[in-house]
């Protein structure tokens, strides 16, 4: 459910209705802004009357880049959509081509886009690890083919595949094709 807060559009996380023994019941809600991730939390009386803001969620295959545009494709009506390099955020470290995506539509505007928790990608330059080297924990910087920059193992050379959190940019595990 979305709501208009101060003229920002918030996203309802959590809801707590509460009816306490003496006064009127309210709702204790958490809101997170759609815009910059910030977390509010808000407490409205059963009298108070609130903006709803309707939200939709689509399914979008991304197709090419031009410039600062990134196209994606309606997943439903096969329209193609632009959306700036901005709006795309931390995630466009981690867009791989065909790459299905979860955006939420606010009037028919994309203000919001959720790559998927998890990919997987090939590292395409990494520093050669050294075999038996299991004495110590180490990590070392590696590229997978996004452009992104993550650290792996030791034991992780170039050309291996790899399944990456793009929540935090870790390192989660090997995948074998």
């Amino acid at each position: 459910m979305g709501l208009l807060v101060d003229g920002q559009l918030y996203f309802v996380t959590e809801l707590n209705h509460v009816k306490p023994g003496k006064g009127s019941a309210f709702v204790r809600v958490r809101l997170k802004n759609l815009r910059t991730d910030a977390v509010l939390e808000r407490t409205f009386r059963s009298a108070e009357s609130l903006d709803e803001a309707d939200l939709e969620r689509r399914r979008m295959q991304f197709t090419y880049v031009t410039g600062d545009e990134y196209h994606f494709m309606d997943q439903n009506t096969f329209e193609d959509t632009i959306i700036s390099k901005n709006l795309l955020g931390d995630g466009i470290k981690y867009l791989q081509d065909n790459m299905v995506v979860e955006t939420i539509l606010y009037n028919d505007q994309v203000v919001k886009v959720e790559v998927p928790n998890f990919i997987i990608a090939t590292i395409i330059e990494a520093d050669p690890g050294i075999k038996g080297d299991s004495s110590r924990a180490g990590y070392k910087p590696a590229k997978i083919e996004t452009g992104a920059s993550v650290q792996v193992p030791l034991f992780i050379g170039q050309g291996e595949t790899i399944k990456v959190d793009t929540r935090t940019g870790v390192y989660v595990e090997r995948v074998n094709k």
